[in-house]
């Protein structure tokens, strides 16, 4: 299908985005536009004026800030993929995003864009939350700075405002001693996680010092599944706290039935996943 009429904007820089925002009626950001676009043809969305960010320089690019790495919200798949910075200080990002979509995607489509549409489909709200990351949102009355854990508040909802603008994400580079792992269950390349779980742990011996678990895919929203945290953190790994973490994720998963399955199948392949990530990423933390 052909979308509607609309008016496309394409300003310079951050304030100039947020100036079209506050100023013109029915306004949508457009990122990557993978997300989007089909919702505009199928006249699922149908804003008045389209603001085309990707002219803006400011908003592209990965930093290297010590403790902190700072990504820009227009930074695409497979800048975070070739990130040299990524690789060295938070692995999972450009690990993860080699599994999301195909590599035609991966030129265009943005982490910013994946985090704000609020799709629980999407990859990066899940990642976000198991990297303890930060949003940077710029609108009229300035910058503020949001955790991801607590941002999406259900399906394309998220607690940016309609004037606001994501422009930074920053997470907290690895310390030693911490492993990762991002398991993803699909039908085939290119398609949305029938379930996914993100996973951030750090060992101390053999003990979980810390851990952070997070699920796609499987709920409203992406889902921190803190009660299987509380279930690790401080005690011993082993089969039995394997087996009861991915029982305690399970418990709080919503998923919609759909041609990637039936609840159940799902919630199921939700254990599985977290069972997988949280086996990898004790094994990488050694």
């Amino acid at each position: 299908m052909i979308p509607p009429r609309f008016e496309y904007h394409v300003p310079r820089s951050v304030d100039e985005a947020i100036g079209l925002l506050t100023r013109l009626e029915d306004a949508k950001l457009l990122a990557g536009g993978h997300s989007l676009l089909p919702m505009m043809k199928l006249r699922f969305a149908q804003p008045a004026n389209l603001i085309d960010l990707n002219r803006i320089d400011e908003l592209r690019g990965i930093r290297d800030q010590g403790d902190t790495v700072v990504i820009g919200a227009m930074t695409v798949e497979n800048d975070l993929i070739a990130s040299e910075v990524l690789r060295a200080k938070v692995p999972l990002l450009p690990e993860a995003a080699a599994l999301i979509a195909d590599p035609q995607v991966r030129n265009r489509g943005t982490i910013g864009g994946d985090i704000a549409h609020g799709d629980p489909g999407n990859d990066h709200p899940a990642l976000a939350i198991a990297l303890d990351a930060s949003l940077v949102l710029q609108g009229p009355q300035g910058r503020r700075t949001l955790p991801a854990d607590g941002f999406f508040l259900g399906t394309y909802m998220t607690a940016m405002q309609e004037d606001e603008v994501l422009c930074e994400i920053h997470v907290p580079a690895f310390r030693a001693g911490t492993g990762w792992a991002y398991e993803k269950l699909k039908r085939k390349t290119g398609d949305w996680a029938t379930a996914g779980c993100a996973v951030v742990l750090r060992r101390r011996a053999d003990v979980v010092e810390q851990v952070r678990i997070a699920l796609t895919n499987v709920g409203p929203m992406a889902l921190r599944a803190s009660d299987a945290e509380d279930l690790l953190r401080g005690r011993g790994f082993d089969a039995a706290a394997l087996q009861a973490a991915a029982d305690a994720a399970a418990a709080i998963c919503e998923p919609a039935e759909d041609l990637r399955g039936d609840i159940e199948y799902k919630t199921a392949m939700a254990a599985q996943m977290v069972k997988r990530a949280l086996s990898k990423a004790w094994a990488r933390a050694a």
